[in-house]
């Protein structure tokens, strides 16, 4: 079994930088993906970044070139950078990792203000 644990969240500022973390616990196949997504206030669950075991990246287009997220395999953690941030980033982050073993985090607010 995963746990996955994130931190790093807060309150910022538009155009302010916030770096999240989700450090993992357990065993995770070599082969599992990562992510991370934001659910907004009212809105559904959405795709932020994703990483694939083999180090392949992918980015929401209302994030690209903003965010960037990495992974330090020694720590077993995943970050997701943030800059230039603004008010529509404000939701609460999610870290997932699959699909051969899936876990969720708890999930880190972040908020954008104007």
């Amino acid at each position: 079994q995963v746990q996955l644990v994130e931190s790093g969240g807060g309150s910022v500022q538009a155009g302010g930088s916030l770096r999240l973390s989700c450090a993992a616990s357990g065993s995770i196949f070599s082969n599992n993906h990562m992510a991370w997504y934001r659910q907004a206030p009212g809105k559904q669950r959405e795709l932020v970044a994703g990483l694939t075991a083999r180090g392949s990246t992918d980015y929401a287009d209302s994030v690209k070139g903003r965010f960037t997220i990495s992974r330090d395999s020694a720590k077993n953690t995943v970050y997701l950078q943030m800059h230039s941030l603004k008010p529509e980033d404000t939701a609460v982050y999610y870290c997932w990792t699959g699909p051969y073993v899936v876990s969720w985090g708890q999930g880190t607010q972040v908020t954008v203000s104007s």
